[in-house]
């Protein structure tokens, strides 16, 4: 029994070695069939049983060889038909060198292929007609720069996956084929091939094109429609912006000189530069009398200016307005806003207030008295500020 499974071991080590090697093999078969005066081939040894450890190759999990990558290494040869056992290659990539003969029609085995690309080479010959089998994944084939001649092969219309196709500088002659994936390649895919001839536009083409042109016109209108509403919407957000600012008419009024003791008398320019020109923007609060707005005077200190409404104001004359004033100013206590200043023309009425930092009057009276008291108290402050 023992020496059953001693039997059976060792041909299932020999099986996984010869499996193994497949990938081996064909990769040393490319070594001996180059020139390589670089030494790119230096670690590529035929007594290892897997090639994962060799430079330019890349092997996924089950140490198959999924990745060939040789660039600029002045190899010289041709390459080998052993290519198209490496059955897991998705990716080969010998390119820039001085490789000469013809591409295995043995690469055409290799299904798993997603990108091939042996541009600036010299290879010769026709390009294969079992290139086609790669259909299911190749996405890239660059073989531009060689010395490729024949036709090329309508098979490779019939690849979908097609998206990267560069045979320029080669010696190909005949038809450019216009249809399957070929559709999707400009010229520049095939420049320097003087024996090639562009296929007449299909009926279907110009079909396409008309469609995409009514696809530009549409986007064009749509574009053009939302800039019309975009400007609309500015204008209208202006227009807005002007009706709310009618109530005050700014006129270049001249100051009247008043003599009040304390209270500074402020110009009508000095407001209006420090309020950014009553700038909506600067508006801290809105009332029954007016707005108030938060400005900065010439001297940095901040300060807040309530600007009365017009029809309220221009009722009651010059001397009226003064006598309010002045009893506003005497209105003292630590809770309350003393006044600064004011500002009188023949159409502006404005006081002039420390501004107070996200803090109101009620928040002030809060800790000092009872609700009740502090409702009192704010309102015989604001009957005294406006009656």
């Amino acid at each position: 029994m023992a020496s059953f499974l001693l039997w059976g071991f060792l041909v299932f080590d020999s099986l996984l070695k010869v499996s193994g090697n497949s990938d081996v093999d064909a990769l040393i078969a490319l070594k001996n069939n180059m020139a390589d005066p670089k030494n790119c081939f230096q670690s590529w040894d035929s007594t290892h049983t897997n090639s994962c450890s060799w430079f330019h190759v890349t092997c996924n999990s089950n140490n198959r060889v999924t990745r060939v990558d040789i660039q600029d290494s002045n190899l010289s040869g041709q390459l080998v038909p052993e290519l198209g056992q490496l059955s897991n290659l998705q990716y080969l990539e010998v390119y820039d060198s001085n490789i000469s003969g013809k591409i295995p029609d043995e690469l055409g085995n290799l299904t798993n292929l997603v990108s091939l690309d042996l541009y600036l080479n010299r290879l010769s010959g026709p390009i294969p007609d079992t290139l086609e089998t790669l259909n299911i994944y190749a996405f890239s084939r660059r073989l531009n720069n060689n010395s490729l001649s024949g036709n090329i092969p309508m098979s490779l219309t019939t690849v979908a996956s097609l998206q990267v196709l560069d045979l320029s500088n080669n010696q190909l002659r005949g038809d450019i084929p216009a249809n399957g994936s070929f559709s999707l390649f400009s010229s520049s895919s095939f420049l320097n091939n003087p024996g090639l001839v562009p296929l007449p536009i299909s009926p279907a083409q110009p079909a396409r094109s008309s469609k995409r042109t009514t696809l530009a016109i549409a986007g064009g209108v749509l574009a053009a429609v939302i800039l019309l509403l975009g400007v609309l919407a500015i204008k209208l957000a202006y227009w807005r912006r002007r009706k709310l600012q009618a109530h005050f008419v700014d006129v270049p009024d001249e100051d009247i000189e008043i003599n009040l003791g304390q209270l500074k008398q402020f110009s009508l320019n000095e407001l209006r530069f420090a309020t950014d020109n009553f700038n909506e923007r600067a508006i801290v609060g809105r009332g029954g009398f007016g707005k108030v707005y938060e400005g900065r005077l010439s001297d940095g200190s901040l300060v807040a200016i309530k600007r009365l409404i017009k029809q309220e104001h221009m009722q009651c004359e010059v001397h009226q307005f003064l006598t309010e004033v002045q009893m506003i100013s005497m209105a003292m206590h630590r809770n309350l806003l003393r006044l600064c200043g004011l500002c009188i023309t023949p159409s502006e009425r404005l006081l002039v207030y420390p501004f107070m930092v996200n803090r109101s009057v009620a928040w002030c009276l809060r800790g000092a008295f009872p609700p009740l008291f502090a409702y009192i108290y704010i309102y015989i402050y604001i009957y005294i500020l406006v009656v």
